[in-house]
């Protein structure tokens, strides 16, 4: 059924992108179509979330196992809801102007009705929440820094240290 991958480079630090990916609470704020979401149970590896969507006259809610494995990725498993199956995964890898961001997801709903209103506009909905995730980085980060090196035409990046936003 609906499936997208997707590799981007970001010019923000992987522990970054990774507490925006695992920051689910904070969803509603930026996310779109994501109407609500709370998280019943938090620890440092894994977090226990009900998400609710809402797409036109549609609204559906799930609940989802997140695990965390800081900073190196987040994988969303799917435990109760509206679909047959949901997998979703980041990974974070460093790169010289950033992270490399890989996400995937891949789901089916129950309903054909809904499986039929969502595959439509899929690829279009998916590319929205990824440059989501990435105007939020800009918002709570701010542009990254790009500061001169010591090399003739080399530049680095230097993210701000603050985790915590």
């Amino acid at each position: 059924m609906p499936t997208h991958a997707e590799h981007r480079v970001v010019p923000y630090h992987p522990d970054q992108m990774f507490e925006l990916v695992a920051g689910v609470e904070k969803y509603p704020q930026f996310l779109p179509w994501c109407v609500a979401t709370r998280v019943r149970h938090r620890s440092q590896h894994e977090a226990l979330a009900d998400m609710t969507i809402g797409f036109g006259p549609f609204r559906e809610s799930f609940v989802s196992r997140v695990t965390l494995d800081r900073p190196r990725s987040v994988r969303v498993r799917y435990e109760t809801g509206p679909f047959r199956y949901l997998n979703n995964q980041w990974d974070f890898l460093p790169h010289a102007e950033g992270t490399e961001v890989a996400f995937f997801v891949d789901f089916e709903f129950r309903s054909k009705i809904l499986q039929s209103a969502i595959g439509v506009v899929f690829n279009e909905a998916v590319r929205r929440m990824v440059n989501a995730f990435q105007k939020r980085a800009r918002d709570v980060y701010g542009p990254p820094v790009v500061i001169a090196s010591s090399s003739p035409g080399a530049a680095t990046q230097q993210q701000p240290p603050d985790l915590a936003r």
